[in-house]
């Protein structure tokens, strides 16, 4: 579904991702781990159309999107839920998850999307007509998630999902991750610096280091590494 080959970008001259190839098979759950300051968010910004390529490729569905503006690429199917959520504080969450669906065709697809995300958070139903900004940390998540969701995505990019959440409240925020993949066959690519909760989740992982992908593979073999487990799970 995607495939990311020789992928360089960065900011103005800072080159930040170094050459990296990444494949995300559909309906899968892959992971880019590494420590703060590694080059996941810039990688994911790139992705999205934030940031432009300096080089590579960015397949998406055998399309080319690495020239594509943001806009372009949300509307083929793919979302970013960003790295601190960044939800339409003074908009009430009915408000934001109407901003998340701008790209559906049919009054039909909101409703449907809508009863979707409420019957995955409860919680946005009872608070919908709350402001976003008065949600708790793990409410705004849920919020963002479903933002994402509302658009019909076939992949969204999940950037630092567990940043000033609970461990508890992380916890239930994987477990729905896990469930919109094993339900709705929604491709997920997520980034965390943590790495153990995530080797849990995820099909495979790629692990960053200084923009570069230092070590690849599935889960169950990289809770074996010893590099993993003496940088990351702290053997």
């Amino acid at each position: 579904m995607l495939e990311i080959v020789s992928l360089r970008s960065g900011y103005g001259p800072v080159e930040i991702i170094r050459g990296i190839d990444i494949s995300v098979p559909r309906a899968s759950v892959i992971g880019v781990l590494g420590p703060n300051g590694s080059g996941k968010t810039t990688l994911f910004k790139t992705i999205s159309g934030i940031i432009p390529a300096n080089s590579g490729k960015i397949l998406f569905n055998h399309h080319e999107i690495s020239k594509l503006k943001s806009q372009e690429i949300t509307r083929l199917g793919l979302s970013q839920v960003p790295q601190g959520r960044m939800l339409f504080g003074e908009m009430s969450v009915y408000e934001n998850l109407e901003m998340g669906s701008i790209w559906l065709n049919r009054k039909n697809d909101f409703k449907t999307r809508l009863s979707m995300v409420e019957d995955l958070f409860p919680v946005l139903r009872d608070r919908q007509n709350q402001k976003a900004a008065l949600l708790s940390g793990g409410e705004q998540q849920m919020l963002a998630i479903s933002r994402a969701l509302m658009g019909s995505p076939e992949l969204i990019l999940l950037d630092e999902p567990s940043i000033g959440l609970a461990p508890k409240v992380f916890d239930q925020i994987i477990e729905i991750v896990r469930r919109i993949n094993q339900l709705n066959q929604t491709t997920i690519l997520i980034s965390e610096q943590n790495v153990r909760k995530i080797l849990n989740l995820v099909d495979y992982a790629y692990v960053l280091e200084n923009g570069a992908i230092s070590i690849q593979g599935n889960a169950q073999d990289l809770k074996k590494n010893e590099k993993i487990q003496q940088s990351y799970l702290g053997f």
